[in-house]
């Protein structure tokens, strides 16, 4: 038995072999289209990316035709490289390092030797193609822009890279590629399926028909549609009030979490990141220290939210049972003394309760809550983690979930935070008072305040904000469609909205009204200091604004962020007005609110920072922004003409 156990084991596996060998080479032959095969040319038909449309079926982004010019090394012959170079408006040193970089890649597979010529570009060349033998085009679809707006939303599509390249299979040298915003989220949705052709090509490398009359061929499937919940008239006219300022603009629907608006400014045209003046171009917007317009201030920038937060500290006060609606504190003569420590106010009647706390934005009655907070539990530590649990309730420091490929964190401290920053001890309640008024640690970014002025609105719950709306013969994420439930039960919500529409009838916000629209909101003023020449130098204030509307049945919520704007009230509370009678009412009455922050530019202030260099603005917010001289970029359109 043992002397025939190998001799048969030797036998099957010899058979097995045989067998897979035969059903490799002889039956299944597609193997040998995986290969560098010489008898077999591989050619791709590319299929158009899906259309993106708004909420309302306004089209956005569409195609354009394009053609790169391909390059098959080993098969180039007798090539007249003074006539190539004329017709493709390049230089002999252009093609010479061209032809080189593609030898590396592959001496006899095709690589993209010059890419994305429009048709003009094109029909020169495409008439003597003839005579230039190894090489061929190869049509491709870019992006075709309906609208100046929105780049920071849309992203765009670039050339893949190497990597891209090892990691997914799909992708081949020279294909395109969604990179930023929803191009980038939905890649695989909009880029539709590549058809592929196998052409037979005899010895002398002629093409001789089809392999297998076609047998393996596929055809190419469009890229699937989809529609935005952004709404395209709302994104525009919020660029256009941002011109000559610095922040950022986000509006959600609050029954729905859907993104309405996502605004960062400065901004760009989309269509100047399209065709061979791609690559330029980005390069400028890049390296644009002045206003990084590539820098999305709406998702990535991380502020101090100011007396927005006093919202959240009013709502967890009553959550814990340390004031109701009639608990009064008295604030003297402009200034609050919260157990010990002082801190500036606005002037205002000297008896305060939670409601006129709200529309009087009054420092005093929110610093004593907080303390009150605090104190309740006999560790500090364990209180502010009871404080910092509530507040992440609301998806506030983390990242939100959302469906776009970029975002931050904001900060939420909690014990470990303070362990961090003493690690010998001595904080108390009164150490860290200043985040019961957005200061501090805490950090938000506007689509976080965006968002928890949705819950206000919602009255405790909120949906994670997205930009998908549809998606022609698929579902959207069921994740958009789940509720979440903050910590804070809902009866304590009524009070708070009660004092933000007051904000708009008798408080700080009464003179940006519009008639016929119940507003609730709350302005915000955040200091903003940065270290220029060594020294720690106060700069003027973020001007901050977040609002719902209508009060009573909220259709929008709405958080606007100004960089060195001042007071809440002076820019972002008009800007916040004006976007909110857009989307409902499709027009504007406001007209001497329009007019100012359309004539409002800002480009002063920001000069007043030139020469700050980046590793020195360590307190400024966001933290990664330097301007070096006295002007913005021209190149940037959007920041350079006051529009009336």
């Amino acid at each position: 038995m043992r002397k025939i156990l190998l001799p048969s084991l030797i036998i099957v596996a010899a058979s097995l072999l045989l067998i897979r060998i035969f059903y490799l080479q002889v039956i299944n032959d597609t193997f040998k289209l995986k290969s560098e095969n010489n008898a077999i040319k591989i050619k791709y038909d590319y299929p158009e990316r899906g259309y993106i449309f708004d909420r309302y079926g306004k089209l956005l982004v569409s195609n354009q035709a394009s053609y790169d010019i391909m390059v098959i090394p080993r098969e180039l012959k007798n090539i007249d490289t003074l006539e190539f170079c004329q017709l493709l408006n390049i230089t002999k040193e252009d093609y010479i390092e061209k032809i080189a970089k593609a030898k590396v890649y592959s001496p006899r597979l095709p690589s993209v030797f010059l890419a994305q010529l429009n048709k003009s570009e094109f029909a020169a060349f495409q008439e003597k193609i003839r005579k230039f033998e190894g090489f061929y085009f190869q049509k491709r679809s870019l992006r075709d822009y309906e609208v100046d707006f929105g780049a920071n939303i849309f992203g765009g599509i670039t050339e893949v890279n190497e990597k891209t390249i090892e990691k997914n299979s799909y992708y081949k040298s020279g294909d395109l590629i969604g990179v930023q915003g929803v191009e980038q989220s939905y890649e695989e949705i909009l880029r539709g399926i590549k058809g592929v052709k196998y052409i037979q090509k005899d010895k002398y490398n002629r093409e001789i028909g089809s392999y297998k009359n076609g047998k393996y061929d596929t055809i190419a499937v469009q890229g699937e549609d989809i529609n935005l919940t952004l709404d395209a008239d709302l994104q525009r006219y919020g660029e256009q009030l941002m011109i000559n300022k610095r922040g950022g603009i986000v509006a959600i629907e609050p029954k729905t979490g859907e993104i309405l608006s996502l605004i960062t400014a400065p901004s760009y045209d989309p269509s100047i990141l399209v065709g061979r003046q791609r690559s330029k171009n980005y390069t400028l917007l890049y390296y644009d220290s002045i206003a990084k317009p590539l820098y999305d201030r709406g998702l990535l920038a991380e502020y101090p939210p100011g007396s927005p937060f006093k919202i959240l500290t009013g709502l967890i006060g009553l959550q814990e049972g340390v004031i109701n609606e009639q608990t009064t504190y008295t604030c003297y003569n402009g200034f609050s003394y919260a157990r010990g420590r002082f801190m500036k106010c606005h002037a205002h009647a000297p008896s305060q309760q939670l409601h006129n706390g709200i529309y009087n934005s009054c420092n005093t009655y929110f610093a004593q809550t907080y303390m009150r907070i605090i104190s309740k539990y006999v560790k500090p530590s364990y209180a502010v983690d009871v404080w910092s649990n509530h507040l992440k309730s609301f998806g506030l420091g983390q990242f939100m979930g959302y469906d776009l490929p970029t975002g931050k964190r904001g900060n939420i401290p909690d014990s470990k935070t303070y362990k961090r920053i003493y690690p010998n001890g001595g904080w108390r309640g009164t150490t860290i008072v200043s985040n019961s008024i957005g200061q501090g640690e805490v950090l938000m970014t506007p689509i976080q305040l965006a968002s928890m002025m949705a819950t206000v609105a919602n009255e405790g719950y909120y949906y994670t904000p997205h930009m998908i709306k549809k998606i022609k013969g698929e579902q959207i994420d069921p994740k958009f469609k789940v509720k979440h439930q903050t910590t804070i039960d809902k009866k304590h919500f009524k009070p708070l909205i009660s004092g933000l529409f007051d904000v708009y009838n008798v408080g700080t916000a009464r003179s940006l009204r519009v008639e016929g629209i119940d507003i609730a909101g709350k302005t915000g003023t955040a200091e903003n200091f940065a270290k220029i020449g060594g020294k720690r130098v106060q700069l003027k204030d973020h001007s901050i604004f977040v609002a719902f509307a209508p009060k009573d049945n909220p259709k929008i919520a709405i958080a606007v962020l100004v960089e060195n704007g001042g007071f809440g009230a002076t820019i972002a509370g008009p800007i916040a007005s004006l976007m909110i009678e857009k989307y409902l009412r499709k027009k504007i009455t406001r007209i001497d609110l329009e007019t100012r922050i359309l004539n409002i530019s800002l480009r002063d202030e920001y000069a007043k920072m030139g020469g700050m260099k980046a590793a020195e603005a360590i307190e400024t917010t966001p933290k990664d922004i330097s301007i070096k001289n006295n002007e913005f970029s021209n190149f940037t359109r959007k920041d350079t003409t006051t529009q009336n």
